[in-house]
């Protein structure tokens, strides 16, 4: 039986805390918005506020970014200054770490996702989120990879360097010590 995705309720109140001082101190990324409403969505889920909490510990510093009001949903993105610390030197997904003969990394980035119930970000919302501040400035972030691209043995990633947005390629296998992957989440 799967483990339950839930967090004590000392672990819920200290990342509320966490996540509120974030979110009042980068009024920036979410002029609009109310702590109070995102708050009552998240004590509405646990699951999500479990799925916030493993971006939390591994280094994401996860925070509102948008409201879809078509889906009546907050967007929270990593908004960690560099790739977050916890998921780097993992290959792109689970066929490029099953290809790897040796010197196989931990894990890899499509699957850690998925283990914590996120997804890495789009080139699309990478770019969103550059537009809110200056991210990747010495590190590098996977981004969801084009089918065609991936079938040819590739994959994507962005950073920031003399202030804009690069996208590049990789093998799916390779992986670093300064890549990891940002995930969103909707709540």
């Amino acid at each position: 039986m799967a483990a339950k995705k839930q967090i004590s309720t000392e672990e819920t109140s200290e990342l509320l805390q966490t996540l509120k001082k974030r979110f009042e101190k980068n009024m920036n990324r979410h002029e609009t918005l109310d702590w109070s409403k995102i708050e009552a969505k998240l004590n509405s889920d646990p699951s999500k506020l479990w799925s916030l909490y493993q971006m939390e510990n591994s280094g994401g510093e996860p925070d509102v970014v948008d409201y879809d009001e078509k889906t009546d949903e907050y967007i929270f993105f990593d908004c960690s200054a560099e790739s977050p610390k916890g998921r780097r030197s993992f290959c792109y997904d689970r066929e490029a770490l099953d290809a790897r003969k040796e010197h196989k990394p931990q894990n890899d980035v499509i699957t850690a996702a998925k283990e914590m119930g996120v997804e890495i970000l789009s080139e699309e919302q990478y770019r969103y989120l550059q537009s809110l501040g200056k991210f990747d400035l010495k590190t590098s972030s996977w981004i969801k990879t084009p089918k065609d691209i991936r079938e040819l043995g590739g994959a994507l990633f962005c950073d920031r360097r003399y202030n804009t947005v690069f996208v590049y390629h990789n093998g799916a296998e390779s992986y670093y010590a300064a890549r990891a992957f940002r995930g969103i989440l909707r709540v």
